[in-house]
């Protein structure tokens, strides 16, 4: 075996070109593994959204209809998987858990941003797992009655609840989400009392309680009862807002009646947390695209529901204040 220094120059030179040659082939080939996925040319397969509510509710139609409006845009598909449960933890988990590359996203809703956070309800929930790119919408709640409850006005609703204080049958979402809340403090606002009746899962059950005259009347927002109201099984006696929704002039907002709440729903897309910026540009200006189309525009706002759109740079921002917000108002009522 021969020491290095023993040979001519001209050898060690060549072998030394060799070596560093080497080196530098190495360190490229390092170079292109380290190379994210995502940053490839996006997507490269069919994205899967995750829903994390049952099918046949407000949340659930609007995901698909801009997702399918938006997949007109890619090579691939987009479809949608309804993964309910533990008050949208389950499909979100399965979400922050999924690979960071840009082909799942999800739907946040006012339970993943307020209750689940807010209660610490499921272990190892954490918003700080994923990444929200996008706001689609921002819908108030509202007060809907049943055709067969008798009412036909909020001031109707609010006299019998304070003649016969607990015998108005109200139907929300369990307690921690936003429609709890709001009755909680329509309750405070006007000194009244109603029969709080809690109906898991998505706004389809409370819509079948005021068809078969479980309950007189429920809060959710105007989208998601669409369906009864249409029909005329179902009305609208007042929005949860301080402005009017032009989308259904008849419904009065509650500041008309002296009253300050405003709440409501929302729509926000989100993919994990260290997701390439690529992918991520790439899903948001494929979403605004689809926002901004006319089919969608007449579509969500022919439903009731108000379209609102943030991108990237302003939905962290407002989601934080959100919170803020709200949970100062749960804090008033030792919630």
């Amino acid at each position: 075996m021969f020491a290095f220094n023993t040979l001519d120059s001209s050898l060690r030179q060549r072998l030394a070109k060799g070596v560093a040659g080497a080196t530098l082939a190495t360190a490229a080939l390092a170079a292109v593994a380290s190379v994210p996925v995502a940053q490839a040319d996006f997507p490269q397969r069919d994205i899967r959204m995750i829903v994390p509510w049952p099918a046949g509710g407000g949340a659930d139609a609007i995901s698909r209809k801009i997702s399918s409006l938006a997949e007109e845009s890619l090579p691939t598909s987009i479809y949608v998987e309804n993964i309910g449960g533990a008050v949208t933890a389950t499909g979100l988990m399965q979400l922050a858990k999924a690979r960071p590359d840009g082909h799942t996203i999800g739907v946040l809703t006012y339970d993943s941003v307020v209750t689940l956070p807010r209660g610490n309800m499921v272990p190892g929930y954490s918003l700080d797992k994923l990444e929200p790119f996008a706001r689609v919408t921002q819908e108030a709640d509202a007060i809907v009655v049943s055709k067969q409850s008798g009412y036909s006005s909020y001031e109707e609703l609010i006299e019998a609840a304070r003649a016969n204080p607990g015998t108005v049958r109200i139907g929300v979402a369990p307690q921690g989400s936003g429609p709890y809340l709001a009755v909680r403090r329509l309750e405070a606002a006007t000194g009244v009392s109603f029969n709080v009746i809690s109906y898991p899962g998505s706004s389809t059950a409370e819509a079948e309680a005021l068809l078969s005259g479980e309950i007189d009347a429920a809060i959710s927002s105007l989208g998601d009862f669409s369906g009864i109201l249409s029909s005329g099984d179902a009305m609208g006696v007042v929005e949860l807002s301080g402005s009017q929704n032009p989308a259904y002039p008849d419904v009065p907002p509650i500041s008309e009646f002296d009253v300050e709440l405003e709440t409501g729903s929302f729509i926000v897309l989100a993919v994990p947390a260290n997701t390439s910026e690529e992918a991520i540009e790439t899903l948001e200006s494929t979403y605004h695209q689809a926002f901004e189309s006319e089919e969608f525009q007449q579509w969500v706002t022919g439903i009731g529901v108000t379209p609102g759109w943030l991108g990237s740079d302003e939905v962290n921002e407002w989601i934080e204040d959100y919170q803020q917000r709200t949970f100062a108002a749960m804090d008033e009522l030792d919630l």
